[in-house]
């Protein structure tokens, strides 16, 4: 019996168990899940930092020497400046007093705000501001306060983040020079049938050359999973068996597209069984790709069978493999993406429809999906311009435009 792509895809989550962690090297720890929380080993800043070029004060009243001329206030400016790195000066005695400072550099003792170099004219050693500059200065002006972005020992970065520049950056800010993060799974994308032919082969006019595991491998390799395997077996079943027998020896998960319907040549699914892969379904109501198969084997590895039409392969893909892969990872899955259609879209009675789309914003900000249907689900050529697809429930009737929709990007 079909059950629907809510329920498949729960059954797959449900599935899946995690993949083994590892401690690996914050300098190539990019696009890798993180396992475990990152906390601050201090402060963040860890103490009062300038952010603006200029000098040092104490604010409030009296902190200038008034001028003799046109109500400006007059500051000594000490000899030495304060330079990022170095450790914080003590502000001189005495009224009106100011160090010249840099951005990044510590903010001397004694002081508690920064005047920029724009609001003030230099001449030797002392400089000159007006009364209304003076007046804007508050205590924190110009200073990015210690401990204002974070305390020592909050979470900076938590598990089941996919690792980019910001998190490494912050990740390298407190000290942590080695994270855990999840195994990078060995994946097997195996496709089957007679008439696959390799790319540089003579192709006859009963082929076709191979093209859907190279589009799976380029999609997993895009989405952060580099180690995967692309073979091909023929319709033979004995050939099929020893192929997956030693994928299932060998791989943390294998993604199957073709032979998985009902023609006398779909091996795949019996085959699967007799390797003691538990089916957990066989059949989902959408289109397409109502034949998709899924299993655990007996160690506990996913095995996916995708319809070999392209299309289908694809959508499913993306649908049911990177999620399971996402979850078993670790990864934190966020909140669905939802757009709106640009016009109206048949539904089908019985079936989800996953429709490819084109994505554009209005100047209201909206995100409108423009339906770009398929030719057949062998049409790879037709998702070229797509930018994803969108998911329609079975209903009688057309989804009117303006209907939001949940969408997913292709990878």
């Amino acid at each position: 019996m079909l059950i629907s792509p809510s329920e498949a895809l729960r059954r797959v989550l449900e599935a899946v168990v995690p993949f083994p962690s590892e401690d690996w090297a914050l300098s190539s720890a990019e696009g890798r899940i993180l396992r475990r929380d990152l906390l601050t080993d201090r402060a963040l800043p860890p103490y009062d930092r300038v952010t603006m070029d200029g000098y040092a004060v104490r604010s409030g009243p009296g902190f200038g020497l008034p001028s003799t001329n046109d109500g400006r206030l007059t500051l000594r400016v000490d000899r030495t400046p304060q330079m990022a790195g170095m450790i914080a000066r003590t502000l001189p005695e005495g009224e009106g007093a100011c160090i010249e400072i840099m951005t990044g550099a510590v903010l001397p003792h004694g002081t508690d705000c920064v005047v920029p170099y724009e609001d003030t004219v230099r001449d030797g050693a002392t400089i000159a501001l007006s009364a209304e500059a003076a007046s804007r200065l508050r205590p924190g002006t110009n200073v990015h306060r210690a401990g204002s972005d974070s305390p020592a020992g909050a979470v900076a970065v938590k598990a089941g983040t996919r690792l980019t520049g910001r998190e490494i950056a912050v990740a390298a800010a407190c000290g942590h020079a080695t994270v855990l993060v999840s195994s990078r799974p060995r994946l097997a994308v195996v496709s089957t049938g007679d008439e696959l032919v390799e790319i540089g082969s003579e192709v006859g006019p009963h082929q076709i050359r191979r093209s859907n595991d190279l589009a799976l491998r380029a999609a997993l390799i895009q989405a952060g999973y580099p180690n995967v395997e692309c073979v091909h077996f023929r319709d033979v079943p004995l050939e099929i068996e020893e192929g997956l027998r030693r994928l299932l020896a060998g791989c943390d998960a294998i993604v199957v597209t073709g032979g998985v319907s009902k023609g006398r040549h779909d091996h795949i699914p019996g085959t699967l069984a007799a390797l003691g892969v538990a089916p957990l379904f066989h059949g989902v109501s959408q289109r397409p790709g109502k034949p998709l198969w899924f299993g655990l084997s007996v160690r506990g590895q996913p095995v996916f069978a995708l319809p070999g039409n392209p299309v289908a392969c694809y959508t499913c893909l993306h649908r049911y493999v990177l999620p399971a892969l996402a979850r078993a990872s670790g990864r934190t899955v966020g909140e669905p993406r939802w757009v709106s259609l640009a016009q109206a879209s048949p539904a089908l009675a019985k079936l989800t429809s996953f429709l490819p789309v084109r994505l554009r914003s209005t100047p209201d900000g909206r995100q409108l999906a423009e339906p770009d249907p398929f030719n057949t689900s062998g049409d790879f050529a037709g998702l070229v311009e797509t930018d994803g697809f969108v998911e329609l429930p079975p209903r009688p009737d057309a989804y009117p435009a303006g209907t939001p929709v949940e969408f997913t990007a292709w990878t």
